[in-house]
């Protein structure tokens, strides 16, 4: 068995449901887009992701010596319904059929256990047993949405998938309900082929955004996403997508419940991903009444603690205000 097959059977046997490699002497062109993204002011007011900049377009920077950039992916798909099969999409807006006129949504990677630590966990067993298995002397350094790698870009240099038209990272056997990760290393591997993109002509998820998020295919505003505005932003949201919210009440999986890629359902193994009790599609009063110590005892260990207790107040009130009754005759979906 190859260093290559031996480190793709350890991710898998830590857990991970992709395994891919990219080689750091060959960077993907796509990077310098990052650059002329970011000039166009399309992070909204995440500050955070032009920081680092240097070392974002040369990983090498952040473990010098480094050769080789090992990807992994996480799914955590479930069975349960998708947002637009609770909350129908009509003329561009979600709607409330009866018995849900109350309800909000969470994003689906939000109904669980916080991603960071569950992929934390796994990370630490795969460096291990690289160390066990392949190099004790090579040296690793693992992140998930954590140090300054731009995570789709590599996993799709690495073979996971292509960044699709949403620019989520979409793989042809599991969808795009995955988490992303990576870990930096000084072995020379042998790199996988990247991934090739296979939306065609399809601009189901593009057509779909209630906020019209995409100026183009394969580009987001950042600052007309539902995600960006009930997690990150802070204070009132602008008037202009107060209607177009929807159900949302932390972050929005519309462009990817419209996905074809994601018609066959590929289910997570991880547990820690299965939803705590009424996250999936909670109660907007209850959410609209949530003090700070409630919020911090009901999302302790969740990722939804980072819009913090008034942003999940504020979102549920908006909610309730967003999105018209289903009427009989609504029966097209857009």
């Amino acid at each position: 068995m190859s260093p290559e097959e031996q480190v793709k059977e350890l991710a898998l046997d830590c857990g991970f449901d992709l395994c891919g490699i990219a080689s750091l002497s060959s960077p993907p062109p796509v990077l310098k887009e990052i650059e002329t993204w970011l000039a166009r002011g399309r992070q909204a007011d995440m500050g955070w992701m032009e920081r680092q900049a240097e070392k974002r377009q040369n990983p090498q920077l952040v473990l010098p010596g480094a050769q080789s950039l090992i990807c992994v992916a996480l799914v955590y798909n479930t069975d349960a319904p998708y947002s637009t099969d609770v909350f129908p999409m009509h003329d561009g807006v979600q709607t409330r059929p009866e018995g849900n006129e109350n309800k909000g949504w969470i994003s689906r990677y939000a109904w669980g256990d916080d991603y960071h630590k569950v992929m934390a966990r796994k990370l630490d067993n795969l460096e291990t047993a690289l160390r066990e298995n392949i190099d004790g002397q090579a040296r690793y350094r693992s992140y998930c949405d954590t140090g300054p790698i731009s995570e789709k870009v590599w996993a799709a240099a690495a073979g996971l998938g292509w960044q699709g038209k949403n620019t989520n990272l979409i793989n042809q056997r599991v969808g795009s309900w995955f988490f992303l990760a990576e870990i930096l290393t000084t072995l020379n591997l042998e790199p996988d082929a990247p991934g090739l993109d296979h939306c065609g002509t399809c601009t189901r998820c593009l057509d779909a955004c209630p906020t019209q998020a995409f100026p183009r295919a394969y580009e987001l505003d950042a600052a007309r996403c539902i995600s960006y505005l009930t997690i990150e932003k802070r204070g009132d949201l602008p008037d202009e997508f107060l209607q177009s919210l929807g159900a949302n009440v932390y972050g929005c999986d519309i462009c990817q419940d419209v996905c074809p890629w994601n018609g066959k359902r590929v289910l997570g193994r991880e547990t820690a991903f299965e939803s705590r009790p009424g996250l999936m599609n909670p109660e907007l009063s209850d959410l609209k009444n949530l003090d700070d110590a409630g919020f911090a005892a009901r999302f302790k260990g969740s990722p939804i603690k980072r819009t913090k207790a008034a942003g999940l107040r504020r979102n549920a009130a908006l909610a309730a205000q967003s999105g018209p009754p289903l009427r009989s005759a609504d029966t097209r979906k857009s």
